[in-house]
């Protein structure tokens, strides 16, 4: 007996028919979608829609080259730059954009999809080096930072002029490296990234900056000041006033104007017709009679405006309009001269303490140097326990100061140099110094033996690097004479003596040393006679009542003087 085979249910044939169907569309989506774009697929702008994995890859490589290689405009603050994306790390990855654009999915989903669906835009993959981004950002801010500025009033030639004020901005290199990448990303062609930057503001504002010039500088500039003092008048102009003249902000930002007043008193303009009102003080002169001092001429009292004065006296009428309104009087002081007629014996100025003379080879230099730094010397007023200076008295050796070259001895040699002669004057007020009893301080004999100098108790002086000072130990005031003639300089030491009387005892020459001879250099060559070298000693000796008190030795050192002959 056959057995009966029943029918399927609908419902399974329908299940079976849909089973055919969809493995169907699965087999038909791996065949026709697997490896190619969806149709309709761009990247920015350029379609690569149902290209296979290496088509889309060729045509997408040279678009997106041509758009890696545009550099990107980018704003730090209020300035405007421009970065090359390559060189600061940032290219596209096209193969990892394609696959992105692709459909390689086995699961029915995907494959089955790719037949109901057309492409959209697909954002291109970046790839950044982040040292690199960082390291052009810091390149750029090298230059693009920019340092904050105040408002400021300046004056140039009786003008006044305003600088308007600036913010600072410093790039945020960390912050910007996001900003940077963000901005390469998004492709859009000639757009500014605003980079993100810290801002520091001006204190002085473009108001108050303004205000400065609207209240000041424009009415100091306006007209001339004039001075007026003991009935004499100094007209000053606005050009010499601004040569002078600055504004600086407080801590609240406000400009407030500030005038060089020691610069305006040393101003030609002012300081000549200054020099003619106003003088220092003059001491009265002293001379001898026999061993005992008396005055020849009372001191003179000296009148000065201070840079103080001339300050207080300049400022009120820089803000004033008309000829009276700007003129105003400047306050002057009185100068004591330190030795009178009357105080002199009070000081101690009472009789000579020592004198040397020190002659010299007239020549038309010495003649100048000598004489000026006698002038400058003589009288110098040395209170007790004062200390003098050779260079602070005479000053550097230029010609602003009125010295001429001259022979000096530099480096064992002769040379020429401004103020060659002005030993013969050191050695004087050496002796001077030596004879008068009180301390050396700093002193220093030439380098070898000069004939016309006693030997062991002479003196060279070097602007800035060696003087010749002593204190004054004596109890009473030293007032310094120096005179010079065209062949020789004598220094005197007044005031009271310490001790009846000071000698000089000289020792032998010892470890003499025989001098050598060489050439001259080509240039300026100053020809030597030979000397030799050797050590000395001498001893100074203090008598007090008839008696020696007191031995205190000054040791020398001289070089060889070699011979030098100039061809």
């Amino acid at each position: 007996m056959r057995r009966r085979i029943a029918p399927a249910p609908s419902a399974a044939l329908a299940g079976g028919a849909l089973a055919v169907g969809v493995g169907g569309l699965y087999l038909a989506g791996l065949l026709l979608t697997g490896g190619e774009t969806d149709a309709g697929t761009t990247v920015w702008g350029l379609d690569i829609g149902g290209l296979s994995r290496e088509e889309a890859t060729q045509r997408l490589e040279k678009h997106l080259s041509a758009i890696a290689s545009r550099e990107l405009i980018v704003k730090i603050g209020d300035r405007s730059g421009k970065i090359d994306p390559r060189q600061a790390g940032l290219t596209f990855d096209t193969r990892r954009t394609v696959d992105r654009a692709l459909h390689t999915g086995a699961d029915p989903v995907t494959v089955i999809g790719g037949f109901f669906r057309s492409g959209g835009d697909v954002e291109p993959v970046v790839r950044a080096d982040e040292g690199r981004t960082r390291a052009a950002l810091e390149k750029l801010a090298k230059t693009y930072d920019q340092t904050v500025r105040d408002g400021a009033v300046t004056f140039d030639k009786g003008r006044p002029k305003e600088a308007m004020p600036r913010s600072g901005y410093a790039l945020n290199v960390d912050a910007a490296v996001g900003t940077l990448r963000t901005a390469f990303a998004d492709g859009k062609a000639g757009a500014t990234t605003v980079l993100p930057t810290r801002e520091t503001k001006p204190k002085v504002t473009a108001e108050e900056t303004r205000r400065a010039m609207r209240e000041f500088a424009g009415p100091a500039m306006s007209a001339p000041v004039t001075l007026t003092m003991g009935g004499e008048r100094i007209t000053i102009s606005p050009v010499v006033l601004g040569a002078h003249l600055k504004t600086h902000p407080d801590p609240s930002g406000k400009l407030t104007p500030k005038l060089d007043s020691k610069g305006l008193r040393a101003a030609p303009e002012v300081a000549r017709p200054l020099a003619g009102i106003t003088g220092p003080a003059e001491n009265a002169e002293l001379r001898l009679d026999g061993d005992r001092v008396v005055a020849e001429t009372d001191g003179k009292v000296g009148q000065e405006v201070t840079d103080e004065a001339l300050g207080k006296a300049v400022m009120p009428l820089l803000t004033q309009s008309g000829p009276a309104a700007r003129t105003g009087e400047v306050a002057t002081e009185k100068t004591q001269p330190k030795v009178t007629r009357e105080n002199a014996a009070q000081l101690g100025l009472t009789e000579k303490l020592s004198s040397f003379t020190v002659d010299f080879p007239p020549t038309e230099y010495r003649k100048k140097n000598i004489g000026r730094a006698a002038e400058l010397i003589n009288g110098s007023l040395v209170m007790p326990n004062e200390t003098w200076s050779f260079n602070r008295t005479v000053g550097e050796r230029t010609k602003e100061n009125g010295f001429v070259d001259g022979t000096i001895i530099l480096n064992d040699r002769y040379t020429k140099a401004a103020g060659g002669g002005v030993s013969t004057v050191a050695t004087a007020v050496f002796n001077a110094m030596f004879f008068a009893g009180v301390k050396p301080v700093e002193y220093g004999a030439h380098s070898f033996y000069i004939e016309r100098y006693p030997e062991g108790r002479e003196a060279t002086v070097a602007w800035g690097s060696l003087d010749l000072r002593f204190n004054n130990d004596s109890g009473k005031a030293i007032y310094i004479q120096a005179q010079a003639t065209d062949s020789s300089v004598t220094v005197t030491f007044l005031g009271t003596k310490k001790y009846d009387q000071v000698k000089a005892a000289k020792g032998p020459r010892t470890n003499v040393r025989q001098p050598g001879e060489r050439a001259g250099a080509k240039d300026e060559c100053e020809p030597q006679t030979p000397l030799e070298g050797f050590d000395v000693t001498v001893e100074r000796v203090f008598y007090q009542d008839g008696r020696e008190v007191m031995r205190e030795p000054f040791r020398t050192h001289y070089t060889p003087r070699d011979k030098v002959t100039c061809n």
